[in-house]
């Protein structure tokens, strides 16, 4: 396990399991949001956005967060091991208005990109039912039968996987 995509609805832990990820495979973590959106939350240009995520999958080593479907093609044909954090719908929102009061709204330099407005609140809760099929079959077109899929359906399971992986790379 040396380069991860790791993709799911907002909300559902991604930039956690990254960060840890990152640790405990000593690989560098990005954060797509952080890569797409500047200060202000200009996008990047797309073409810009998709020849960055080639520079960064180019790498040896290298764990990433974020869907982004449009690009998702680039880093699942350079993974090796691809996880989808599949939580349910409730436990997504839940993330979402969770990390606004933690961590308060902007950008937080670790990975938390909050602006929460209806769109967001729209994404998340209609996620599973539009876009989770869409990235299932970009997982089976791009990655199965070449990368490992690891499927996590809640965060204790998320905190389990993490101690499995933990305890193989010590």
């Amino acid at each position: 396990m040396m380069k991860v995509a790791i993709v799911g609805c907002g909300g559902s832990g991604k930039s956690y399991l990254a960060r840890e990820l990152g640790k405990i495979l000593e690989a560098p973590v990005t954060h797509l949001d952080a890569a797409f959106y500047d200060d202000e939350w200009n996008a990047l240009p797309m073409d810009k956005f998709a020849e960055l995520q080639r520079e960064l999958v180019a790498g040896p080593r290298w764990v990433i967060d974020g869907n982004y479907n449009s690009t998702l093609q680039i880093r699942l044909e350079s993974c090796d091991t691809v996880v989808l954090m599949d939580v349910s719908t409730i436990s997504a929102l839940y993330g979402i208005f969770s990390r606004q009061l933690r961590h308060g709204a902007g950008h937080k330099g670790n990975g938390v990109h909050n602006r929460i407005h209806w769109g967001v609140i729209k994404y998340v809760a209609t996620y599973r039912r539009r876009m989770r099929p869409r990235v299932m079959a970009k997982i089976d077109e791009f990655a199965s039968g070449r990368a490992d899929v690891v499927l996590l359906t809640n965060r204790r399971q998320t905190r389990r996987w993490l101690q499995q992986v933990a305890a193989q790379h010590s």
